[in-house]
């Protein structure tokens, strides 16, 4: 397994996570990284939790996110524009993924895929998400996996998951365990959105 939870920088998941002041996040920015995994669709529900407590949040979504959930959910549910390319365009390009990973206070990425778990790790940059992410190695970072059972035993999963725990202390949350996407019981779910606030409350 992965670790001890405080050991290995994965946050409890707790119940009753709303619990806690509304005030927690007044005016607190947050940077929302989505990746391409079913679980996609609770990280609206994240987003829109967030706003409701005072959060800022900015939106970054990768090609194969925005086929799962449509970018206009998160503008919908933020009151804030979605990014989804480097290439944008010109009016856009000023919120950059450097700019972007200065103004933020906090990252989550939910869900965090095999895929972009493994990019950070080895710092590829080949689409927005990515390369922010690559920029933001100092600010408190949460990861909420999500992937199929036999993805998430795979060594080398967690050989990059420690990498982003052990090197950059990362903090994560979840996987749980439960019926996953592909019919079967397993260790892969992602938490649920108001256990990852709950976590995010705990690093802001």
């Amino acid at each position: 397994m992965l670790g001890r939870e405080r050991q290995s920088g994965r946050m409890p998941m707790r119940k009753n996570a709303m619990t806690q002041n509304k005030t927690q996040f007044d005016g607190a920015k947050v940077l929302l990284g989505v990746s391409g995994g079913i679980a996609a669709y609770k990280a609206a529900d994240l987003a829109s939790k967030l706003t409701a407590t005072g959060a800022v949040v900015r939106t970054m979504m990768t090609d194969s996110a925005c086929k799962l959930i449509a970018p206009a959910t998160f503008e919908a549910v933020t009151g804030q524009p979605v990014y989804t390319s480097l290439w944008q365009g010109p009016e856009d390009f000023k919120i950059g993924h450097i700019q972007t990973a200065d103004w933020a206070d906090t990252v989550v990425v939910a869900p965090a895929t095999a895929n972009i778990i493994a990019k950070i790790a080895s710092g590829i940059c080949d689409d927005l998400l990515s390369t922010t992410l690559c920029a933001c190695w100092d600010k408190p970072v949460l990861l909420a996996p999500a992937m199929n059972n036999k993805m998430w035993a795979n060594p080398i999963v967690h050989r990059n998951m420690s990498i982003l725990t052990d090197q950059l202390k990362f903090k994560t949350i979840g996987p749980a365990s439960g019926r996953l996407a592909c019919g079967t019981k397993g260790i892969g779910r992602m938490a649920e959105p108001a256990d990852i606030l709950e976590a995010l409350m705990e690093i802001l």
